[in-house]
Formats: C-alpha cells, sequence, structure tokens
C-alpha cells in the first residue's frame, strides 16, 4: 500500500487502502451493464487519460460499470466501488450513484490527469481501494448570483464540472433580481432588453455614494440554458432557476411599470446594493405576468424545486398604495404586510399545479404554506422553527455557507461582503439544528456566493474555493473532524490547481497563494 494513500473530498463513508494499482489507458475496455450508459459517456469526457480517451465496450472488459436496482440499501446517490491490480468494479442502484462513483475515479488519478491537457500514450495508476459511499444530506447545493454580476454560460459550466468533482448536486442561478434580469421570457421581450442593464454600479457596500460609472449587462438566451441543464443533468447536477418575486423586482418594474406596486411609475434598474423598496403590485395582471414568466421557466428548467426568493420584501408601497390596501382588506388580511405571504402563497400554489415544489428564502417560515420548502439563513434555530412548522428545510446558514464574506481579515483578501470573515474551519465545522421530535424534513445544506463585490471569474474562485471543499465534505460526510479534513485538503490542492482553479487560502489565518458579510439579499 502507498505510503500516502489518496485522499477524496468530501470524505467516503468507508474507505480502505489496498497495495497495488489498477493501470488505466485509453485502451482500457469497459463492460457496461443495460442503463450505465450515461456512466460511460461521463467517464470517457472526464477520467480518461488522453483528451479523447476510447474506452472501448467489450462483454468482459476488466472496467465495469454495474447497475443494479437491487442495491436499494445505497439509496438514489450511494456507489460502491472496488479496484483491483487486474479490475475495477463500480456499481449503484441508480445512475447517479454510478456518476458519484466517477467523480471518486477521478480524484484517484494524479491530478494531472484532471489538467484536461492531452496527455496520448499516458497510463494512470488507480491505486487500489474499497469504497462504500453514501450522501448523508440528498440537497447538497450552491448558489451564484448572476442578477448582480452576469457570468457567462461558459464559466457556468466550469462550476457545474466543480460541483460535480465535489458531488455538490445543485446549482442554483439567481437569475433576476434589483439589479439585473438574465431569463429570456418570450412573451416579455423587454424583461432582458431592459431589464438586463444597468447604467453603472454602487462601488463599495450598500450606502456607498461612488458608483463606477460602467454600464453592466448581459444575458442568456433559451437555447444557452437548456444546454447548461442538459451538460449539469449529464454530471449528476440539478440545476434550479431562482425567480425574486414580490420583493427584489426592480429590474422587472423597471421593464415593465404597469407591474409596480405604484403601476406606471417609471423607474431605472437598481444601481445600488441593499434592499430596494420597489416591489411587484398586487393587481391582477401582475399575477398573469408570474405565471407565463414561471411557466416559461418550468419549461426550460425541469428541476423538482422552483425558488421564488420571496425574502427581503418592503411592504412600504403596499401600505401607501390603495389598490393594494383594497386588495388586503378584500382578501380578510390583517394589513398590507400580510400580503407578503398571501402573495408568495399565490404563486406558489401555481408552481404546484405544475407539478413543481416552491422554495423560499425565509427566516422561520412562517406564513408560508407547508408545501413550501423554506430556505432558512439568518439563524440555526431558524432552521429549527421551519422543522417544527412541517417544513421541508434547507439550511444555508450565512454565517457559514455564504461565501461573499471575506475568509480572513488579511488585507490582502479581495472585496468581500461586509460584516465579518467565515473561514474556512466555520464552513467546515458548522452545524445543522435537527430534532427527532419535527414534522419536518432537513432536506440538506445550501452555500450562496452574491455577487454584489464580485465580477471576475478569478475572484469568484478565491471566494468559492476552497470554502465549497469544506462544505461539501460537511453536506456529504457530516462528521468528519477538522484536522482530518485540513490533511484532506492540502493534498487536495494539486487537483484545484490542475483544473486551474484560483483558490483561496488553504489555513484560515494565512493569505492564499494567489492573492497580491452579506445578509440575505
Amino acid at each position: 500500500m502507498s505510503a500516502h494513500p489518496p485522499v477524496v473530498i468530501p470524505q467516503p463513508t468507508q474507505i480502505a487502502h489496498r497495495p497495488g494499482a489498477f493501470t488505466l489507458r485509453a485502451s482500457t475496455s469497459l463492460r457496461i451493464s443495460p442503463g450505465a450508459e450515461p456512466a460511460a459517456a461521463l467517464l470517457r469526457t472526464l477520467a480518461g487519460p488522453s483528451s479523447g480517451p476510447a474506452f472501448p465496450a467489450s462483454p468482459d472488459g476488466p472496467f465495469v460499470l454495474a447497475l443494479d436496482p437491487r442495491l436499494t440499501g445505497l439509496g438514489a446517490e450511494g456507489y460502491g466501488l472496488t479496484v483491483a491490480p487486474d479490475a475495477v468494479l463500480l456499481r449503484a442502484g441508480g445512475v447517479t450513484g454510478l456518476l458519484r462513483g466517477i467523480q471518486t475515479l477521478r480524484q484517484l488519478l494524479p491530478a494531472r490527469a484532471l489538467s484536461g491537457r492531452p496527455s496520448p500514450g499516458a497510463a494512470w495508476q488507480l491505486p487500489c481501494v474499497e469504497i462504500t459511499d453514501v450522501p448523508r444530506h440528498p440537497w447538497r447545493g450552491f448558489m451564484l448570483d448572476v442578477a448582480r454580476h452576469f457570468q457567462p454560460v461558459s464559466l457556468l459550466r466550469r462550476y457545474v464540472d466543480l460541483l460535480a468533482l465535489h458531488k455538490l448536486n445543485v446549482f442554483q442561478l439567481h437569475l433576476t433580481d434589483d439589479q439585473g434580469w438574465r431569463m429570456p421570457i418570450a412573451a416579455y421581450p423587454r424583461l432582458t432588453e431592459v431589464g438586463g442593464r444597468r447604467a453603472e454600479s454602487m462601488v463599495g457596500p450598500a450606502g456607498s455614494t461612488v458608483f463606477d460609472g460602467a454600464p453592466h449587462e448581459g444575458a442568456y438566451t433559451r437555447e444557452e440554458l437548456t444546454g447548461l441543464v442538459a451538460y449539469a443533468a449529464a454530471r449528476g447536477v440539478t440545476m434550479v432557476p431562482g425567480i425574486e418575486m414580490p420583493g427584489h423586482a426592480r429590474a422587472a418594474v423597471a421593464a415593465h411599470p404597469e407591474l409596480g406596486a405604484v403601476p406606471g411609475r417609471r423607474v431605472g434598474v437598481w444601481t445600488e446594493w441593499g434592499v430596494c423598496d420597489t416591489v411587484l403590485g398586487v393587481h391582477e395582471p401582475v399575477f398573469d405576468f408570474c405565471r407565463t414568466v414561471l411557466d416559461e421557466v418550468i419549461d426550460v428548467f425541469p428541476s423538482p424545486h422552483i425558488h421564488l426568493g420571496g425574502d427581503e420584501c418592503p411592504t412600504k408601497q403596499w401600505a401607501a398604495s390603495p389598490v393594494a390596501r383594497a386588495r388586503a382588506a378584500a382578501e380578510g388580511l390583517a394589513g398590507p404586510e400580510a400580503l407578503h405571504g398571501w402573495f408568495l402563497r399565490r404563486v406558489g400554489a401555481h408552481v404546484l399545479e405544475r407539478g413543481r415544489t416552491p422554495v423560499a428564502w425565509a427566516e422561520t417560515g412562517e406564513g408560508l404554506p407547508p408545501e413550501f420548502t423554506v430556505m432558512t439563513w439568518r439563524e440555526p434555530e431558524h432552521t429549527r422553527i421551519a422543522l417544527k412548522r412541517g417544513h421541508a428545510v434547507i439550511s444555508a446558514h450565512h454565517r457559514a455557507a455564504y461565501l461573499d464574506y471575506a475568509q480572513t481579515d488579511s488585507p490582502t483578501e479581495p472585496p468581500a461582503q461586509p460584516g465579518g470573515v467565515v473561514d474556512l474551519r466555520a464552513v467546515h465545522e458548522h452545524t445543522v439544528p435537527e430534532s427527532d421530535d419535527t414534522a419536518g424534513e432537513l432536506v440538506g445544506l445550501h452555500a450562496a456566493l452574491w455577487t454584489e463585490f464580485v465580477s471576475a471569474p478569478e475572484h469568484l474562485d478565491h471566494l468559492a474555493f476552497p470554502r465549497l471543499c469544506a462544505f461539501a465534505d460537511r453536506a456529504w460526510s457530516g462528521a468528519a473532524s477538522w484536522p482530518h479534513f485540513h490533511d484532506r485538503l492540502t493534498a487536495h490542492a494539486p487537483r484545484l490547481t490542475a483544473l486551474g482553479v484560483r483558490h483561496g487560502p488553504l489555513h484560515p489565518h494565512l493569505p492564499a497563494p494567489h492573492s497580491s458579510g452579506k445578509e440575505q439579499s
């Protein structure tokens, strides 16, 4: 057995290192069981020893991809992997489990095999191991805010690959906000034509009086988004769309003033950070708009979950609106403030009618019907409260999973959300309240990277990694100790380098090798 056995992040449930290695070549043949073809396709794409590996299929190939529905103990994503000197056996009860196992195989290869550079004739050594691996949580997600700073599809595909490597299985795109609308809606072209552009951007945190004077714009095509969804699905990653309502809606109102709480009042796409007072109105055409938008979103994104935003919705405009006050009275609500929950219930009902589950940011789930999945973010106790209310809950605690906070207090850190440091250890060691006496279910964990202060890809990398490695370890494995994780991360770092990730510091109190607190919004 090697003196330094290879490490895997996230930590497998069970792993035993054995003597010897399997030699993987482009000519290595695959024995593919019926239904396992998608896993073979991914293996050929990602794990070959050259830029165009053949991995031909053969009924007696030494590399076996076995799909066996009788392996119910492995669940939807678990897998078993045995690497012997003369054979490899990867088996799972479902295709997704095989996809997870292939990512483990990628990590067992030498780091240079991940670089994507051609290596004609190379023979990679796969160390002999026995692994049984099942995730702790079914939802292990990451959200990227492309509304405030647009990112091209090429970057999103790259992040799909990085998430998949670390067995993160949900990639949420925050597609709309006050500062930009990025998804095309055929019936409302002005959403991207007008709402996808802003005149400039604030420099510094909310409340700053400094602006950069540089226009910012961007929007995806439907074809780009459907292609991204397919690309992610082939890697076992579900793309979840985020469409903000009824607050964080100024870009939509800028494009269509008739949708605002003050119908006809013209505003521009917001150039500031923070929470904007502009909200959608509560007159019936607004709900026609929401249904049309959500129908197209649902057509493009087959995700079981549709994120409706929902948090940080000022009610000042509703309180001042005779129309909103009359609507609250007609619905028997206590006042305009109660229109927030009423609004979400209406749009959530449409999502449910389309066979999907609505998700909303919420502190405790108060005011949301039990059919909503609640994404808690402010305090750990809120997760427990939402569980007691009977919700399915996803924890996104901002002091452990918001990756736009600085990683260290070093002056060399790039711009980040003010409000403190969320270091690598805080991400890895955070715990999620669970209780056996609750009616709800803890679905999983979610990390988020808001982009008020982030536009360049290298800045995204610096904030996301290696903290996403720590997050993935916690979400998949649960209880690995900090020293054990940190030792594995040090060995894992060359893989990030091979993939071109300009990551932040590996040690919480030291600057990153490449270097020269957002509240929910």
